[in-house]
C-alpha cells in the first residue's frame, strides 16, 4: 500500500516529536501495538532520521518524515526509508524534488488561499495546521463549504477524544500528536492508541 492510500485508509497519522531516535522508536512501537499504522516522525533534529530507518522494517507500517524544509533534509529522510515527506511550508523547490524522487509530498497550510494553491499543485494530502488554534472543526467546515474537493488533514491540538469530529466534518484524515503520548509511559501510549483507533468505529 502506498503512503497516501495508507493515510486515507487508516485515518490517523501519529505525529511524533522526540528528543532522540530511541524515544521516537519506543513511542512509535507502543502506538503500533495499539493499532496505529501511519507515523510522521519530525526530523528538525537530524538525529531523528535514524528512527525512520528503524521503523521502516515493521510490517504494515507507513513512516513519513515531518518538518522537512530543505531538499537536503528530504534526501536524507528518503535515503533512510521515509515513504513521504511532510513540510511545514509549501515551496515549489521541495515539491519538485520529491516529485523527481517519486515520493509523495504533503504540505502544511493555514488559509483558504494556501489550501487551494496546494490542491491545484496536486498535493495528495494537505495538512491543515494549527487546526485547533485556527478555529477547530468550524474552521475546517468553513474551508470545505466553498471547496469541498480539498483533501485536508487537520493537525495541531487534536485530541484522542474529539478528532472524529473532524473526520465527520469532511477531513480525509487527522494528525494527532501529544494527545497520544504526553505524560504517558509506553503501556499508556499503547492504551491511548488503541482507544483512538476504536473511536474510528463511532
Amino acid at each position: 500500500m502506498n503512503p497516501i492510500e495508507a493515510i486515507y485508509k487508516n485515518k490517523i497519522v501519529a505525529v511524533i516529536r522526540a528528543e532522540n531516535a530511541s524515544e521516537a522508536i519506543e513511542k512509535a512501537k507502543a502506538m503500533a501495538d495499539g493499532g496505529i499504522k501511519v507515523f510522521e516522525i519530525t526530523i528538525e533534529n537530524r538525529g531523528l532520521v535514524s528512527a525512520i530507518n528503524e521503523l521502516k522494517n515493521i510490517p504494515d507500517i507507513t513512516v513519513m518524515a515531518g518538518n522537512v524544509i530543505t531538499s537536503m533534509q528530504a534526501q536524507e529522510a528518503i535515503d533512510n526509508g521515509a515513504q513521504a515527506i511532510v513540510s511545514p511550508v509549501f515551496q515549489n523547490g521541495l515539491l519538485k524534488y520529491c516529485t523527481g524522487c517519486k515520493v509523495p509530498h504533503i504540505v502544511t497550510v493555514s488559509t483558504s488561499n494556501e489550501a487551494y494553491n496546494a490542491w491545484k499543485s496536486r498535493i495528495p494530502v494537505i495538512k491543515l495546521f494549527p487546526a485547533k488554534s485556527m478555529g477547530q472543526v468550524e474552521y475546517l467546515e468553513d474551508l470545505l463549504r466553498p471547496m469541498p474537493f480539498l483533501n485536508l488533514m487537520p493537525s495541531g491540538g487534536l485530541s484522542i477524544e474529539d478528532f472524529v469530529d473532524y473526520l465527520h466534518a469532511g477531513a480525509v484524515a487527522v494528525g494527532i500528536g501529544r494527545s497520544l503520548y504526553k505524560n504517558a509511559n509506553l503501556k499508556e501510549i499503547t492504551e491511548r492508541a488503541r482507544y483512538a483507533v476504536s473511536q474510528l468505529k463511532h
